[in-house]
């Protein structure tokens, strides 16, 4: 088994520009693809050098369908296309996309001209699904004007977040990302007042503190997306979003971008919010905020967009050691097989409790 790679840039700090691109593959343009993935760094280094106070990054994602046109089976165990939850009112929507770049710099020149480059590689093989530009705003507020990434994990607990280990060796290093971007009825959401926002989103607005718990409704934000394992551990992802807009065209969101090493913990957030918990007690926020994207990428590791064969080589040989379904179905019945019991007797309780029902 190969050691984990070098991560990509996942973990960068917060950006004050950034570009998010999806695209999606023509048939045939699997080769420009797999040409274009070890030359990501450089083109970044190329053209980062020119500003290196910039911070240039990007961080690229593969989609679950064009996963399987580059590689084959097997996948990331995660990596499957995104999920559509559709609620009693709101629905998170699955839209296209093979590719995700989401770059970040402290200048947005930077990352146009990186973008650009990428494009010159792709654009006789791939359609644009998706661009956003987004930007600080201020004090890392959205749009909706509260602070946005507050309780995002950094250090030691942003690595524990987004970084895949043991339970899928053969892509340890890597991470997923789910995007989905927001369009937000601001006309609305302004109408209420700060009080009522507050309720909604679970934390002040001026101060950017968490709301004490009995003060949090139910449908807040904030509890609903406060997740758990079985022990009670909170689970948290990494999250970049940024604000979006044109104001001509009296278009304003917010971007959603969330890192996490494992994607059932960003799918139950997203069932809670759709869907609610319980059922029907969906996010507030959603009453003025809907998703017109969404999309689920696998981030391999650097080493992997430079050379895939040993982490696919990993991948092959873990699977190939699995049982398959013909085989387990040949040891199941071995397994259930009733034994005789230690009394001697026919066990005819167990018996009758399966033939007369």
């Amino acid at each position: 088994m190969p050691q984990p790679g070098e991560p990509q840039d996942v973990l960068a700090p917060p950006a004050v520009a950034a570009i998010f691109l999806v695209v999606t593959v023509r048939p045939g343009g699997e080769d420009a693809v797999r040409g274009l993935l070890p030359d990501i760094a450089g083109l970044t280094r190329a053209v980062g050098f020119r500003s290196p106070e910039g911070g240039l990054s990007c961080v690229t994602g593969i989609g679950a369908e064009l996963w399987d046109r580059l590689y084959g089976p097997p996948r990331p165990a995660g990596l499957h296309p995104f999920r559509v939850l559709g609620g009693a009112v709101h629905t998170a929507v699955s839209t296209p996309g093979d590719l995700l770049f989401h770059l970040r710099a402290r200048r947005m020149d930077l990352c146009f001209e990186l973008a650009g480059q990428l494009m010159n590689r792709l654009a006789r093989y791939v359609d644009v699904a998706d661009e956003v530009h987004g930007f600080r705003y201020f004090d890392e507020r959205d749009l909706m004007g509260f602070v946005d990434g507050t309780e995002s994990p950094k250090g030691r607990d942003g690595v524990v977040a987004v970084r895949i280990g043991d339970e899928d060796p053969a892509f340890a290093g890597g991470s997923y990302v789910v995007v989905q971007k927001y369009v937000h009825d601001l006309q609305e959401w302004d109408a209420l007042p700060v009080e009522a926002q507050e309720l909604a989103m679970g934390r002040t607005k001026l101060n950017d503190i968490e709301l004490p718990d009995e003060m949090k409704p139910s449908n807040s934000h904030v509890v609903l997306n406060t997740i758990t394992d079985a022990d009670g551990n909170q689970r948290q992802i990494v999250r970049d979003n940024m604000p979006f807009g044109t104001v001509g065209a009296r278009e304003f969101g917010t971007y959603f971008i969330g890192y996490t090493a494992s994607v059932e913990v960003i799918e139950r957030m997203l069932e809670n919010m759709f869907i609610g918990d319980p059922p029907g007690n969906h996010d507030r926020i959603l009453d003025f905020s809907t998703p017109v994207t969404g999309g689920l990428f696998f981030v391999p590791t650097a080493d992997f967009l430079d050379d895939p064969s040993p982490q696919l080589a990993a991948a092959a040989a873990a699977s190939a050691d699995k049982p398959g379904p013909d085989a387990q179905a040949a040891e199941e019945p071995a397994a259930r097989a009733p034994t005789s019991p230690d009394d001697g007797s026919l066990g005819i309780g167990s018996l009758k409790g399966h033939g007369t029902s």
